[in-house]
C-alpha cells in the first residue's frame, strides 16, 4: 500500500464525516439567487465545473467556473469560491487578490492557517479529508459530495457504491490498455476530466475527456484496439457502440458517479503499476504549484 491507494480506499468513510458539515456548505455555497464564481487549479477546477453545473441546476443561481490562472474581473458576482487544498497555490491567491472589494470570498481548503485564509471572508475546512499525496482524490470527492448534499442531493446510497467500487473488479486488464477516454454528461463532465487527469498524474498514460457526445466529433478517430472508453453518469448508450466499433473497450456502471470515480482512479493506479511507477512521486509534480518568480 502507498499513500495514495490508502488514501483512495478511505474515500467512503470520509465521506460520511464530511456530510456531517453539510449545514456549513449549505450557508457557503447554496445561497439562493446569489451569482457566484468557484476558483481553481487542476483537480480544484474540475470539482468548480462539476459544482457550478450542480448549483444552477438545482435553481440556485447563475454560477461560474474558471480556471483560476485565467481569471479576469470583468463579471459582477456575489459569491467568489476558491477551492485549494494546501490553500497555498499561487494562481487561487493572486485571483482572489483582484477580486472587488464588497464580494464575498469563501476558501474551500484541507489546511488552516495558510494564505488562502487571509483573502476570505469564510472558509469551508475538511481537514479530515487531507492527504499526504501529491494526487487528489478523497479531498476533491469529498467537496463534491459535500456540495451535492449542500444542494438538496439524495446521497443515502453514496457511502455503500464508494465501498463497492473498492472491491469492483477492474474495468480491463492494464497491461491491455494504453489509452483512455473519460465521457461524461452535465456534472460529470467535470469527473470525467478529473479522471484523465489522474491517469496522467499517476501512469503518465494517454488520456482524454469529453462531454459524451463530443466523442463523435473527432476524438473517436484515435480509438483503437488498446484504448478504454469509460463513461459517468447517464452517457448515451450509443457512445458505447461507437467505442466498440472502433475497437475500444467500453466501461460504464450503475453506481453512483463518485464511486465511478473511485474505480477510475484505482484503475490509475494500477497502470501506475504496470508501468512500475510510484504515485506518490508523479513525474514533475508537487502537492502545491507555489510559484517564486514572475511567469
Amino acid at each position: 500500500m502507498n499513500d495514495t491507494s490508502e488514501e483512495i480506499a478511505s474515500q467512503p468513510a470520509v465521506w460520511e464525516q464530511g456530510l456531517g458539515l453539510t449545514a456549513q456548505a449549505r450557508r457557503e455555497l447554496a445561497v439562493p439567487g446569489q451569482r457566484m464564481l468557484i476558483l481553481g487549479c487542476g483537480t480544484s477546477w474540475f470539482v468548480a465545473q462539476s459544482i457550478a453545473e450542480l448549483r444552477e441546476s438545482a435553481g440556485l443561481g447563475e454560477t461560474d467556473a474558471v480556471c483560476a490562472s485565467e481569471y479576469v474581473p470583468r463579471r459582477r458576482y456575489d459569491r467568489v469560491v476558491a477551492i485549494t487544498r494546501s490553500g497555498t497555490s499561487t494562481e487561487v491567491l493572486d485571483a482572489l487578490r483582484q477580486v472587488p472589494q464588497g464580494t464575498h470570498r469563501v476558501a474551500v481548503t484541507a489546511v488552516a492557517g495558510e494564505p488562502v485564509d487571509t483573502l476570505a471572508e469564510t472558509r469551508l475546512l475538511l481537514d479530515f479529508a487531507d492527504e499526504r499525496s501529491v494526487v487528489q482524490t478523497r479531498f476533491p470527492t469529498t467537496v463534491l459530495a459535500l456540495a451535492r448534499a449542500a444542494f438538496g442531493a439524495d446521497l443515502s446510497h453514496l457511502v455503500a457504491d464508494g465501498t463497492a467500487a473498492l472491491e469492483a473488479p477492474l474495468p480491463a486488464d492494464p497491461a491491455a490498455i494504453d489509452h483512455l477516454v473519460f465521457l461524461g454528461t452535465g456534472w460529470t463532465v467535470g469527473l470525467a476530466h478529473e479522471a484523465a487527469l489522474k491517469v496522467r498524474e499517476a501512469a503518465q498514460a494517454y488520456s482524454e475527456s469529453y462531454p459524451a457526445m463530443d466523442f463523435r466529433h473527432g476524438p473517436v478517430a484515435v480509438a483503437g484496439a488498446r484504448s478504454l472508453v469509460f463513461s459517468f453518469g447517464d452517457v448515451p448508450l450509443a457512445l458505447d457502440e461507437a467505442g466498440r466499433a472502433a475497437g475500444a473497450t467500453t466501461y460504464r456502471d450503475d453506481r453512483d458517479p463518485l464511486a465511478q470515480l473511485v474505480l477510475a482512479q484505482r484503475f490509475a493506479l494500477a497502470l501506475a503499476a504496470h508501468r512500475g511507477l510510484d504515485p506518490d512521486r508523479p513525474r514533475l509534480l508537487t502537492r502545491s504549484v507555489v510559484l517564486t518568480d514572475a511567469v
